[in-house]
């Protein structure tokens, strides 16, 4: 044990705590999102970065703990990169076409993080984990959004009706359903939505069926 009341780690001591944490972390979220939350274990956790069950209970307490922790940090970075997507600088059209595109983009590099908070923390997690959904606030890209069509309406290039909830459902579900759904996606279209081919179509795809909705002119019977 370190002079601090740290155990040591696989250098004996020597490494710097801020840093142990968020290596424990990067691995808790690998077998959180590969094994869910009732079939990771942290002896897994603990040889993934060659530490110990110790250290890992040192700084979260336990299993449910770290998984609150873990997915705190998972929507901090989803969120934080929404915050980063700056494209009204665009008219509209390419603007809600480029945030269709910077989401998937996300998804499709980040897939633990969203396979992650798909994981229900009411099955095994307990209340603390389950308290880690964020508070019910509007995430960035959909403040982004509602921009984006006034602009898009005030041009008379958007439909009137346009529903910003409705474009960020529209473009998040696309997005998660491709990553936290991969195995049943592939299975439903054939092609693995992995290959770079499919993931150019889908891409496009993405950003077509949104501007065909903002687009279309609804019509009354």
């Amino acid at each position: 044990m370190t002079s601090g009341g740290v155990p040591a780690g696989r250098s004996g001591g020597g490494r710097d705590a801020a840093r142990t944490r968020d290596e424990i972390l990067d691995a808790a979220t690998q077998e959180f999102a590969r094994a869910g939350y009732a079939g990771a274990r942290i002896d897994e956790i603990a040889a993934r970065i060659r530490t110990t069950k110790r250290m890992i209970y040192y700084f979260f307490g336990g299993k449910e703990q770290l998984f609150t922790v873990v997915l705190e940090r998972a929507y901090g970075m989803i969120r934080a990169a929404e915050q980063r997507i700056d494209v009204e600088h665009l008219d509209p059209a390419a603007a809600i076409r480029r945030l269709a595109e910077l989401t998937f983009d996300h998804h499709e590099q980040h897939p633990d993080l969203i396979r992650l908070v798909s994981i229900d923390p009411g099955h095994g997690a307990g209340r603390s984990a389950a308290s880690a959904r964020p508070v019910a606030t509007d995430p960035p890209a959909l403040e982004a959004i509602r921009r984006i069509l006034a602009a898009g309406r005030a041009r008379g290039v958007f439909r009137a009706d346009a529903d910003a909830v409705d474009v960020y459902a529209m473009i998040s579900a696309f997005c998660f359903l491709r990553v936290a759904g991969r195995r049943g996606y592939g299975a439903l279209s054939g092609p693995d939505p992995a290959d770079p081919a499919q993931r150019e179509r889908h891409r496009a795809l993405l950003g077509d069926m949104v501007i065909a909705y903002l687009t279309t002119r609804r019509t009354t019977d």
